[in-house]
């Protein structure tokens, strides 16, 4: 008796990644016009339109003309959108913004009559063990992934929900190459087996790739292959359809953990790190979206539906493509200015209601310095009292010296810092700057086999300063932390700078942020990826390398980043990474991945070629005290009404 396979259509549409939002929307139009054509001529029984509303939306703007016949086809069950505004990277954003997106996204896909959700995550590069929860609170009880997966079987309970794992991928465009039919049967039969071995007598087939349409006779020719098939029936349907069918199976196999194996998938962990400022614009805008939105909540809201648009620019800057710094050079200079405008926004909603309502803020601009505040920085402007007012102007006249004032911190640290031999100390934590060649690409770090680092040496301590022969580092002490920012313009190419911490115990297990809540992870502090990197074809080299969001630590010392979201665990070492400097999006001679990612297109401003800053806090303190260490790093508003 054959097995039966369930075929859904659809395309995989990253807005913006080789090529430019714009460019890629003209072939949109070109493929979701054909989409709706053969909805309607029933040539096709339904399409699932990637899990995100962005993409119609999109679409719809520029062919309006077209809303009425999408409505039509989601009431009929024939499109399938949402549940998500876009395809979010789940390893790099943070649980507000990754419901926010859900929220967005699903009052979207509703308000166009769509019913029926998955979480569909078919390709990001790895999955949050925080997700499934999320999934569940807003109503959703299907998922489908990939990558990270190793050798969990098709259906399974991620964390308590139902979930499919895309054995081969959502990447299946076997049936637009210019093959033969037999050919294509046989290679069909091929991946077929593979994901049956990993299934029951159901299979879930994606039909479709990244940014491709569907073939016009695409019925037939399954039709064809089916006739050439001794062990299954291929049958075009929906994600829904094969979830029904295989209801019963989920409960045989469950996993509650984080999906990052690459055993058998690539992962792409480089994208953790590829283009620092990208990541750091991400958390300033994440941070700055949250505080200027709790402080109008407290005012009374009036400001939601700007916070709602500069959540969509977030959003879509944390398309994984996007957020991994994985795209071209002009994709990243837009997501630049998209940052910039949240940055814009959300800086402005909280100037106006501090005028408005005087309550207190960490970092303020002023014409005069204040009692109980420190000079960050002076420059030239316009005292805010008459940039805001809507009755003034500024004129010449107004001109004046600005200040930038941190609130001082009511006692210091006690952890010194000193010198022994040109090695830096904090207490018994050895200090370290270190850089090393970077072979790789944007998608992964790619060490030489015997560079262990290049160490810098460390001079002088003197007036908040550190010298050492890369660069100078500042530093301040508050409460609890020890805060660094360095400044140094880079000039170097195919480059990974990290700050290492020499720990007294080999770190066996680190606690990170995760989704805005710590987890726990377990390594081997003796694997060496210098001394795994793969010999044949298809594999990528696992490494010790982790993504964290703005907190990681071993042993109660705890790291708080600024947007440097990596780390790596060697021996008795934690390293984060402040910067990863390479020059092509996909690498085909990348040493730590054998076979291509993307195109190797050339993206010579991943280099980060001139000015460069990076900023992390240091303390010795639990993981069940991480939270408010944060809090110390990202401090909210404090109302005294």
């Amino acid at each position: 008796m054959k097995k039966k396979v369930i075929a859904y259509l659809h395309t995989h549409w990253d807005r913006e990644w080789y090529r430019e939002f714009e460019v890629f929307r003209l072939r949109l139009l070109r493929v979701f016009d054909n989409v709706l054509e053969m909805l309607e001529n029933a040539s096709i029984p339904c399409f699932y339109f990637d899990g995100q509303v962005a993409a119609l939306l999109d679409y719809l703007e520029l062919r309006p003309e077209k809303e009425h016949q999408v409505r039509k086809f989601i009431k009929e069950k024939k499109l399938f959108i949402g549940p998500f505004y876009t395809l979010v990277d789940e390893l790099l954003t943070d649980r507000t913004a990754f419901k926010k997106n859900l929220e967005i996204g699903l009052k979207i896909s509703r308000d166009f009559g769509c019913e029926d959700f998955i979480g569909y995550l078919a390709d990001t590069f790895g999955h949050s063990k925080n997700i499934p929860p999320i999934l569940k609170e807003f109503g959703i009880d299907k998922c489908m992934v990939w990558r990270g997966c190793g050798d969990i079987p098709s259906e399974f309970k991620f964390n308590g929900v139902d979930t499919v794992n895309l054995i081969r991928g959502y990447f299946m465009d076997i049936f637009s190459a210019p093959m033969t039919i037999e050919q294509k049967a046989e290679w069909m039969k091929g991946n077929l087996d593979k994901i049956a071995a990993k299934s029951s007598n159901v299979l879930l087939l994606p039909i479709g790739a990244d940014h491709l349409g569907v073939e016009p006779d695409i019925a037939d020719q399954i039709e064809k292959v089916n006739g050439l098939l001794d062990d299954y029936k291929i049958t075009l349907g929906s994600p829904f359809d094969y979830f029904e069918l295989v209801k019963d199976n989920f409960k045989n196999f469950e996993w509650n953990d984080e999906l990052r194996d690459n055993s058998k998938t690539f992962i792409l962990p480089g994208s953790y790190s590829a283009r620092t400022k990208i990541k750091q614009l991400n958390t300033e805008a994440i941070y700055r979206l949250d505080f200027a939105n709790r402080i109008q909540k407290h005012y009374g809201s009036r400001y939601d539906s700007v916070i709602e648009y500069a959540y969509k620019l977030l959003l879509q800057n944390q398309a994984h493509d996007g957020i991994c710094g994985c795209s071209t050079d002009a994709v990243h200079r837009e997501n630049i200015t998209r940052y910039e405008k949240i940055l814009q926004i959300a800086n402005t909603i909280v100037e106006e209601l501090r005028l408005k309502h005087n309550f207190k803020t960490p970092v303020i601009e002023s014409p005069t310095p204040l009692e109980g505040y420190e000079i960050i920085e002076t420059h030239k402007g316009f005292d805010n009292k008459i940039l805001y007012d809507t009755q003034k102007i500024p004129v010449t006249e107004d001109l004046t010296d600005i200040y930038t004032l941190r609130k001082k911190p009511e006692s210091l640290t006690n952890i010194n810092l000193q010198i022994k031999d040109v090695k830096l100390f904090a207490g018994n934590i050895q200090i370290e700057f270190v850089r090393r060649d970077d072979l790789g690409d944007t998608y992964n770090f790619a060490p030489r086999e015997d560079d262990y680092g290049e160490v810098a040496k460390v001079f002088e301590i003197s007036d908040n300063t550190i010298k050492t022969s890369f660069f100078n580092v500042e530093f301040y002490k508050t409460e609890t932390l020890i805060n660094f920012k360095i400044k140094w313009n880079n000039n170097l190419t195919d480059k990974l700078w990290q700050v290492r911490f020499s720990l007294k115990k080999p770190v066996t297990e680190t606690f990170s942020e995760d989704m805005n809540s710590i987890i726990k992870r377990k390594f081997d502090p003796d694997y060496d990826m210098r001394k795994n990197l793969p010999k044949t074809r298809g594999i990528e080299t696992k490494s010790n390398f982790a993504p964290m969001q703005r907190y990681v630590g071993a042993h109660g010392f705890g790291i708080i980043t600024k947007g440097l979201t990596e780390y790596e665990v060697f021996q008795n070492s934690l390293a984060i990474t402040i910067l990863r400097s390479t020059g092509i999006i996909s690498n085909p001679k990348n040493p730590a991945r054998s076979t291509p990612a993307g195109p190797p297109l050339p993206v010579p401003e991943a280099q980060q070629i001139g000015p460069n800053t990076a900023e992390f806090s240091i303390g010795f303190f639990s993981p069940e005290e991480a939270e408010n260490r944060i809090l110390e790093v990202f401090p909210q508003a404090v109302f005294e009404d």
